[in-house]
């Protein structure tokens, strides 16, 4: 297609995320006024937060617990997501090997648990999101990214882990979902749901507030302090006194201020079409309806929506010096054509189809790629973060650990090195933002050199470091 012609199709898209344009989005609840008392706080009204303040509830129905949400509930990263939710805690197998070998059996078997929870939840509770376990397929467009598909599917097998993965060569992959940019596969037959993200978030704050969780949203947390009896949160028209304080604010600067070089923030962009007709759909396949993502470092994640649009982000990251989190950041119309463009060469056949929506916002993105956990202010406040783009499930297993953390029980999760570890902090400006773009270019080189690595990415691998989104 000519430059024209992509930016053609992006020429009526709205500036919002998709899944926030519904109209069944429901009212924000009041903000605080005065004073509040509870048991638990829980700060961050996304998936972390709410997951926390439902399963407090589920563990402890009697127990006060109070939610507020510096914006309303899924503004940010929960409400902008592809809507992935995946069985992994430790953003693919390939990382988690590389960081707890000794205990990735016992990660994968968790990471399925807290996916079946997450099913079971969504029925339980009523809340209509779209949930589909279809799984997710790995595609390869590259040579290089054959062989290392294949690698991987060995691995798998060597441990065990094989269960319902499978490998694809180009004709099967091109079977499932048609591109001619397809070369081969590894299909996650079960791992991986697909969702409508704020939907989601939405039915967990009606749960929430069924169970009696009090919820106030416009309501910032701008200040925590120890008190003789437990915590005190400052907000902008009041407080609230907690015995503990769980912190799901992710993205956004940490209440706990020590732990905030810990996480930066990397904007992520996607793009929605406008609904498929039969015939169009019928041109691709992809009548398993999975999640697809291709295996270059700079890579795409692209699904299906329950009334068949294709829903097509990623590739560029980006980071804004000094860690800088606005609102005008949301919008990168050179990045919206370049995903447009990456759209129709995989996607030729869909020539002429057009792009209704078009969003970014920020992930919390750490050094280890998967969440970190811990406590502060003598056992008071527990905090989650850093799950780097793949929270919308991980965040339920999050919220675990935070609970177990608060009630100092220790259990199969506490136990967990990946529980009781850190990841490496950025180094302050202008360390952090040099050595981000530096590793960018190194990934892309990598891409188009057949997936070799340079020295600096080998040095960054010995040091299991490392920048995704």
């Amino acid at each position: 297609m000519s430059s024209k012609d992509i930016l053609a199709s992006l020429a009526d898209a709205k500036p919002v995320s998709y899944w926030l344009d519904d109209p069944g989005r429901p009212e924000a609840l009041p903000a605080l006024t005065g004073d509040e008392r509870c048991e638990l706080l829980v700060v961050g009204g996304g998936y972390s937060g709410l997951w926390t303040a439902l399963i407090a509830k589920e563990r402890h129905p009697d127990r006060e617990v109070v939610l507020i949400e510096a914006r309303e509930i899924a503004w940010a990263a929960s409400g902008r997501n592809g809507g992935f939710c995946a069985a992994s805690l430790t953003h693919g197998l390939g990382n988690g090997l590389a960081r707890w070998p000794g205990e990735i059996g016992l990660l994968e078997q968790l990471g399925a648990r807290n996916l079946d929870a997450i099913e079971e939840a969504v029925k339980r509770y009523g809340i209509d999101c779209d949930f589909e376990r279809t799984g997710e397929i790995d595609v390869a467009t590259e040579p290089h990214q054959v062989a290392e598909l294949a690698e991987m599917y060995e691995e798998l097998k060597t441990l065990g882990l094989e269960g319902n993965v499978s490998l694809l060569d180009a004709d099967a992959m091109r079977a499932e979902v048609d591109s001619p940019t397809f070369l081969g596969g590894l299909y996650d037959r079960d791992g991986v749901a697909m969702l409508h993200p704020a939907r989601l978030a939405w039915g967990l704050k009606q749960a929430c507030l069924d169970l009696g969780v009090r919820i106030y949203e416009h309501t910032r947390a701008t200040e925590l302090a120890r008190t003789t009896e437990g915590m005190a949160v400052r907000t902008p028209y009041g407080r609230i006194f907690a015995r503990d304080v769980a912190l799901g604010t992710n993205v956004f600067p940490s209440l706990v201020k020590r732990m905030r070089p810990f996480t930066v923030p990397v904007y992520d962009y996607a793009l929605m079409t406008e609904p498929l007709t039969g015939e169009q759909l019928a041109s691709i396949g992809w009548r398993g309806r999975q999640g697809l993502g291709d295996s270059a470092n700079q890579f795409h994640y692209f699904r299906l929506s329950a009334d068949n649009r294709i829903l097509w982000g990623g590739y560029d990251a980006i980071y804004p010096y000094g860690g800088k989190i606005r609102e005008e950041y949301d919008q990168r119309p050179e990045t919206f054509a370049k995903l447009a463009e990456h759209f129709f060469t995989c996607f030729p056949q869909l020539a002429g189809v057009r792009f209704s929506h078009a969003w970014g916002g920020a992930i919390d993105t750490c050094t280890r790629f998967s969440a970190f956990f811990g406590t502060a202010h003598k056992g008071r406040v527990a905090y989650a973060a850093g799950y780097t783009g793949l929270g919308v499930g991980a965040t339920r297993f999050g919220a675990e650990v935070m609970l177990d953390l608060l009630a100092g029980e220790r259990t199969e999760r506490t136990d967990l090195e990946m529980i009781r570890s850190k990841p490496l902090p950025f180094p302050p400006e202008p360390f952090a933002w040099t050595g981000i773009e530096v590793t960018k270019r190194s990934l892309a080189r990598a891409d188009a050199n057949g997936g070799r690595r340079n020295a600096w990415l080998k040095v960054m691998d010995r040091l299991g470091l490392g920048f995704d989104s």
